[in-house]
């Protein structure tokens, strides 16, 4: 593959990456602080929302597999054919309409197309991989590409949100040391300018999610525009196409996909809770309100510069010896979380950003050498990939979503008031419980689980050797 194929199919993977960044790192105070929705509906939003787009997976890895090849390709039509309605339901979701009885129901409406629509690009794109070429190490430095650029793409989409929105969620008079002022009235004033301002809260949101839709039509260009998509390059022209539902039975009794995925599902879970209660933390819990936008773009930085580290690493040291990367934000949240201090926060930021980067790369590296495994067990059939991705997308966003919506409700139950500048001591600790605990017990039985996982890069190349005389 030339850099330049690289290049140009990890550009078009970023833009989903800018939306889902802006969406996960501010959708929930969004609705909390802005749209003000109540916690627990919020939490329905964040959860329904994740779990159509989880459920839109194999449904659409159905009928993906099912496509015939166009001039070009099988998978591109879809890319393209779902951008123009992904770009409407984003631009929508950020919309704060005039009816206030009816905006939970907006909102759940076009959180679930968005998610939809997105599983529908993100299933055919991250498939693609294995037809861009046949050899492992050519996959493999397609995704680093890929992975840096969707990281990159994702510092975009928090950056651009957070320095656009950053002024709807940054008031003079909750900037008060409250052991200075303690009254009630500090307590209880509204973090909310007068909507009357006209650079009030629905222009600004309007603006960086219009920004956010320029981003997804460039990139979609470059893919388009600077890849080739190979017709299956390891089937026979005798080889049928494995039925779904058998796909998906096998996939499911498959040893090494079911670690892989048992593994992944707890660690993107925990950034996933990261990322989406990030912002509320800093906000609320950390005395950081003036900060969080830059702290984030920290993270973000931060993770964008490792990858090709991370890339490194694991071909000279192993897939799974790169995975104990993922651990470094362990210890450090739970210090950010028991001494809030703003060194220490821009520090935390920058470690956790090279976990987030090595937890990133490391499934989508993994799971090529997980089809290549399965397909030496099952030498002629073809058309799996897209069940093996499409599942496994799938998995992540369900538990992605139970763990958003859990977080959301927990606040509910705590007491959490939107608008107000300090929150309950109960809102607090929650808070800091899903910052620090959580993520880390769930990181940690992550990678418990992946020492059961049993491709090694000696078995790699025995799989490639094995495939190429089959070839």
């Amino acid at each position: 593959l030339s850099m330049c194929s690289k290049l140009c199919y990890a550009i078009g993977g970023a833009p989903n990456q800018v939306a889902g960044s802006a969406a996960s790192f501010f959708l929930q105070i969004y609705l909390l602080d802005i749209a003000h929705i109540t916690p627990f509906h919020a939490s329905l939003v964040l959860f329904i929302g994740k779990a159509s787009g989880a459920v839109t997976d194999p449904i659409a890895g159905f009928f993906i597999s099912k496509s015939r090849w166009t001039k070009i390709g099988r998978f591109m039509p879809w890319v393209l054919a779902c951008t123009p309605f992904t770009i409407v339901s984003y631009f929508l979701m950020w919309y704060l309409p005039p009816f206030v009885s009816g905006r939970v129901a907006w909102y759940l409406t076009f959180h679930c197309l968005f998610q939809a629509l997105t599983t529908l690009f993100q299933v055919p794109y991250s498939a693609l991989t294995m037809f861009l070429s046949t050899d492992q190490k050519d996959r493999d430095s397609a995704t680093a590409y890929r992975m840096t650029m969707e990281v990159l793409g994702t510092l975009i989409g928090a950056a651009l949100q957070g320095q656009i929105v950053a002024s709807a969620h940054i008031s003079p008079h909750c900037t008060v040391n409250p052991s200075v002022n303690t009254t009630d009235s500090w307590h209880d004033t509204p973090s909310i300018p007068d909507p009357s301002d006209p650079l009030s809260h629905q222009v600004i949101y309007m603006i960086a999610a219009g920004v956010i839709a320029g981003v997804y039509l460039l990139g979609i260009v470059v893919l388009f525009l600077g890849v080739k998509e190979r017709d299956d390059p390891y089937a026979l022209n005798s080889d049928r196409a494995i039925p779904f539902c058998k796909g998906l039975a096998l996939t499911m009794k498959h040893g090494p996909y079911v670690k892989l995925t048992a593994s992944f599902l707890l660690i993107s879970t925990a950034v996933q809770l990261e990322q989406g209660n990030f912002v509320l933390f800093c906000t609320h819990a950390a005395g950081l309100r003036n900060h969080f936008q830059y702290l984030v773009v920290t993270i973000l930085v931060s993770a964008a510069v490792s990858v090709p580290f991370w890339q490194k690493f694991l071909q000279r040291f192993g897939k799974k010896c790169a995975a104990c990367g993922i651990s470094w934000m362990i210890p450090f949240a739970v210090m950010l979380v028991t001494i809030p201090n703003l060194i220490l926060a821009y520090f935390v930021a920058f470690v956790s950003g090279l976990s987030i980067a090595a937890s990133l790369l490391l499934p989508w590296s993994m799971l090529p050498d997980v089809v290549d495994n399965f397909r030496l067990q099952n030498p002629h059939g073809k058309g799996h990939e897209t069940i093996f991705y499409s599942s496994y997308v799938f998995f992540t966003k369900m538990s992605a979503g139970i763990g958003l919506g859990v977080s959301a409700a927990g606040l509910e139950f705590t007491g959490y008031k939107p608008g107000i500048c300090r929150q309950s001591d109960d809102v607090i600790l929650t808070l800091k419980l899903l910052i620090g605990a959580v993520p880390a017990i769930l990181i940690l039985l992550g990678l418990f689980i992946l020492l059961f996982y049993p491709i090694t890069e000696e078995s790699r190349k025995e799989t490639k050797l094995a495939l190429e005389e089959l070839r």
